[in-house]
């Protein structure tokens, strides 16, 4: 069983799973995330494909964080599912499907601690290894 596909607009339907989780990887990448890491959770779990995990140093960063994922997965044609946490900003989730990012404070994140949790799912690096 797979998750359920992301509300889409048409031109949304060109991009993979893995490229929106990278087009969103990149956007909170562009407003200085703290430690994004991007699991792919294929092999791991039936919810999601991928879950992009980072924090933001305050809770004005972390709302201009989601922000960016909103706006640049919406350019893109996709809208979530569900956006939990925003007016509070400790913990934010953008539900997109097969993809669910998760925007913690730094206490949060490592009081939840969600690499640790999912430590089975292969982690995706930033940039591709190049061959020597």
């Amino acid at each position: 069983m797979s998750p359920r596909p992301a509300k889409t607009e048409p031109r949304a339907e060109a991009l993979t799973s893995e490229e929106k989780a990278l087009l969103a990887r990149e956007a909170l990448l562009d407003k200085r995330a703290l430690e994004p890491v991007l699991l792919d959770m294929r092999e791991v779990t039936v919810i999601t494909d991928f879950f992009l995990i980072c924090s933001g140093r305050s809770n004005v960063h972390i709302r201009a964080l989601s922000e960016a994922v909103l706006d640049a997965l919406g350019e893109a044609g996709f809208r979530p599912y569900g956006v939990e946490g925003k007016a509070e900003a400790n913990w934010v989730l953008l539900d997109f499907g097969d993809l669910i990012v998760h925007i913690f404070s730094e206490e949060n994140r490592e009081f939840y601690s969600l690499e640790r949790l999912w430590s089975d799912a292969v982690a995706i690096p930033e940039t591709a290894p190049t061959e020597a």
